[in-house]
């Protein structure tokens, strides 16, 4: 009769304990990776959906000391508002800045750009029919006026937020408050509101050749 041999090498319980014990532990750890993986994607900041339609007429916007916001996110206006009428502080997410026409800020959600505290620069081309997205982006928007957006954002204080106004800290603007205003009542996107006299078609005439 053949004698069977078993030829599987044998092991003690505590060594095949401590095998299931390391693969169990490493399953845990590679879970736990995967894990963090998908919380960190689904918390990281996302942007806000900005297009062109989004904005409107200047008028139609909340005006502040010269200048207008909005906010994109429905129920968020009184929020911008408390901080713009404050003159200091942080803008919320969603929040629309705009002193002329044709140049935007809009807010996205905190952590999203740490260089512009989360702010985006749009330059717009604006006609009766609305507005179009010329160029976009955070620290390399330059406007018409060959002014680059972020550079003199930047140079605000602090407490206010990137918020250009007179003792902020920002560089001066090349125009004056007249100039701002009439900017802001003849915007081609307000169906022709006001009529601007003579000497001020001059004047947007000159504005328009910078």
């Amino acid at each position: 009769m053949m004698k069977v041999i078993n030829t599987r090498p044998s092991f003690p319980d505590s060594q095949v304990n401590l095998t299931l014990w390391a693969k169990s532990a490493l399953l845990f750890i590679i879970t736990g990776l995967c894990v963090i993986s998908a919380n960190a994607e689904s918390t990281s900041p996302q942007p806000l959906k900005v297009e062109a339609s989004d904005f409107r007429c200047i008028l139609d916007m909340n005006p502040v000391r010269g200048f207008y916001v909005d906010n994109l996110i429905e129920g968020k206006l009184e929020d911008t508002l408390a901080i713009a009428r404050a003159e200091q502080g942080e803008y919320p997410p969603g929040s629309v800045v705009q002193l002329v026409p044709t140049e935007v800020m809009v807010k996205h959600p905190k952590g999203f750009n740490a260089a512009t505290k989360d702010w985006e620069f749009f330059e717009l081309n604006v006609a009766s029919d609305g507005s179009e997205i010329h160029k976009r982006g955070f620290v390399d928007v330059v406007n018409r006026f060959g002014g680059n957006c972020f550079a003199c954002h930047v140079k605000a204080k602090p407490e206010f937020d990137m918020i250009c106004e007179t003792g902020h800290g920002c560089d001066p603007i090349p125009l004056t408050a007249a100039m701002l205003q009439l900017l802001q009542k003849t915007d081609a996107r307000c169906g022709g509101r006001y009529t601007p006299t003579p000497e001020e078609v001059e004047l947007l005439k000159k504005l328009s050749a910078r």
